[in-house]
């Protein structure tokens, strides 16, 4: 009995050894074997764990990056060394305290008073005697009688020859009365020629010339009424209005009936606003 039990025990127990055995190797064989991966399949799986790893490398970099290079450390010493921090001393302060100090008391400075100007130099004794003579000339020249005032101007410059202002003013109206002699020498005579020559200048707008015509016939013939009216026809073209009615008022007093001929005279106009031509214009004669 002892040895079938044994014998029963030993089959049982073999039994369950070769189960157990049996059991390991199969799940051992359900088990696939890990294959091989190609070269090509181990670069794509290293990139895929630095990819991922990416991230976590990324702050190491901006940490790299901000760290300054030894070059930027060069550059940043040599422009410190350039540009260093002023201080002020206190001393210094103080002056400049001082100063504005002193500028802010300091009183305006006066205006500068110019000099008055030197007094004017004296005549000598012949620039005197030249003035005299000269203006004794310039009489006789205005007044119209330019033989006298030629002669005068001769005598002048024989004797003051050395006052120079003087002597050039004389030499200058002398030329103009000999001038003035020579025209009156090929001038009519007569009234009546001085006073056509008048009319012509008067159209021609030589108002000037045509003046000194109608005075030159007027020292012919005072008391001729179209000389006057003519007179006073070229001083209302110069603008001279008192003149111009004295010779207009002279004229109706010798003519009456110019009356007429003066309210549609174009050459009377500039005398039409005032007030004492249409006196004598209009008004009934005495």
């Amino acid at each position: 009995m002892s040895s079938s039990l044994t014998k029963g025990l030993r089959r049982s127990t073999s039994r369950s050894s070769a189960k157990r055995s049996s059991g390991k190797t199969a799940k051992r064989a359900v088990k696939p074997k890990p294959a091989t991966k190609p070269k090509a399949k181990r670069a794509a799986a290293a990139k895929s764990v630095s990819r991922k790893t990416a991230p976590k490398s990324r702050p190491a970099k901006k940490a790299a990056a901000k760290r300054p290079t030894k070059a930027k450390k060069v550059v940043q010493k040599a422009t410190a060394k350039k540009t260093p921090a002023r201080k002020v001393a206190p001393s210094r302060v103080k002056k400049t305290q001082k100063v504005a100090a002193v500028r802010a008391v300091r009183p305006t400075p006066r205006p500068v008073v110019p000099a008055p100007p030197p007094p004017p130099r004296q005549p000598t004794q012949d620039e005197s005697a030249a003035l005299v003579a000269f203006e004794r000339a310039h009489k006789e020249f205005v007044r119209g009688r330019f033989a006298e005032s030629r002669n005068q101007f001769r005598i002048l410059l024989d004797k003051f020859s050395q006052v120079s202002e003087v002597a050039a003013r004389a030499r200058t109206y002398l030329a103009i009365s000999e001038s003035r002699l020579r025209t009156e020498s090929m001038l009519p005579k007569d009234a009546d020629s001085l006073y056509d020559r008048g009319v012509i200048e008067l159209n021609r707008g030589e108002y000037v010339a045509a003046q000194e015509m109608f005075e030159r016939a007027l020292k012919r013939e005072p008391e001729a009424a179209h000389i006057h009216y003519g007179l006073a026809a070229t001083r209302a073209r110069l603008g001279s209005i008192d003149l111009a009615l004295e010779s207009l008022q002279r004229a109706l007093d010798l003519q009456p009936n110019l009356r007429l001929r003066a309210q549609h005279d174009h050459d009377l106009n500039p005398l039409r606003n005032d007030p004492d031509f249409d006196r004598l214009i209009f008004s009934n004669p005495a």
